[in-house]
């Protein structure tokens, strides 16, 4: 099978770092429809074409970035009523959150990965919408500070 196989959009596993919770705390990201992760965002380059280019244009990129944008469906608990834990640490807790405080720690993998990827990260809410049969939306766009990290995926007893 030359080339291997194409996975599945809807086996990406998304969470957010639950900081507030005194030992590392991870809360999965429910409802997701549909993610975008752009590892060219916010990039930034500088001209470097000279005349001793040969008339051919030369760059050199200055800054890397990268964005997660994350869409859904607004999530509650049918008993109890509450958001969906790791919705609302974003949208009550992280998002909130100013200056030096408004970082917090993003990872994703595919369900066929050993390996996280891990942003510290600042987050800035979507919009929440919806029609007459629709179900409520949700979304948020997380934008990487700093380079990316990996760890490896540790089962949970």
């Amino acid at each position: 099978m030359a080339g291997g196989r194409p996975i599945d959009a809807r086996g990406w596993i998304f969470e957010v770092e639950d900081e507030d919770a005194g030992a590392e705390k991870w809360l999965p990201i429910s409802g997701i429809t549909s993610w975008t992760h752009s590892p060219g965002e916010n990039e930034e380059t500088v001209d470097t074409t000279a005349f001793d280019s040969g008339g051919q244009y030369e760059q050199d990129i200055m800054q890397r970035g990268a964005t997660l944008e994350i869409e859904g469906q607004y999530r509650i608990d049918k008993t109890t009523k509450a958001q969906d834990p790791g919705q609302a640490y974003i949208d009550h807790v992280w998002a909130q959150r100013l200056g030096i405080d408004s970082r917090n720690r993003v990872r994703w993998r595919h369900q066929t990965q050993t390996k996280w990827v891990v942003w510290d990260a600042t987050c800035t809410p979507g919009e929440q919408s919806g029609g007459t049969n629709d179900k409520t939306s949700w979304s948020v766009t997380v934008t990487r500070c700093g380079p990316a990290a990996v760890a490896d995926v540790v089962a949970t007893p």
